[in-house]
């Protein structure tokens, strides 16, 4: 997990992250501990009923992206560097496609599968972080199921 925080008051902030991290059976790192597991990427999301595959492609290839549309179900993914995010918007409102959303984001590398009790602890975790107001984003490379976390949602 990284967090983005911005603070004027680090010691004040610093107490409360990691008593929200204690509270919530989790452990704070030093700054810094956890970056190398994140990449900087733009993030594009655009409805199925907004595209086909084959056009975001070329859509895609000309604005000089380099990877495929992701497939997450109702929606395709478009990550793209940071250096191509912008053209890449450009290039999808010029095609007539507006995103559901878009943001350059912290994009882990690998992720892992939480189940269960661990899913729980770390949606709470995830909740109580969103909660404080110095904390700006929370970046996490957890997968956890639809059902699961419609479950702990309540």
């Amino acid at each position: 997990m990284l967090a983005e925080i911005s603070t004027d008051n680090r010691n004040r902030t610093v107490s409360e992250i990691r008593h929200v991290f204690g509270k919530n059976n989790g452990n704070m790192a030093s700054a810094g501990a956890v970056a190398y597991m994140f990449h900087k990427k733009g993030d594009i999301i655009i409805p199925k009923s907004a595209a086909k595959v084959d056009d975001l492609m070329n859509i895609i290839i000309d604005a000089g992206g380099e990877d495929e549309p992701i497939d997450d179900g109702e929606n395709w993914e478009i990550l793209t560097a940071t250096s191509v995010y912008e053209s890449m918007l450009e290039a999808l409102k010029k095609a007539g496609i507006t995103p559901a959303s878009s943001s350059v984001t912290m994009i882990p590398d690998t992720y892992i599968k939480l189940e269960g009790q661990q899913a729980a602890q770390m949606i709470r975790l995830m909740e109580a972080l969103e909660d404080n107001e110095d904390v700006q984003n929370v970046h996490a490379n957890f997968d956890i199921d639809q059902k699961v976390l419609e479950e702990v949602a309540g």
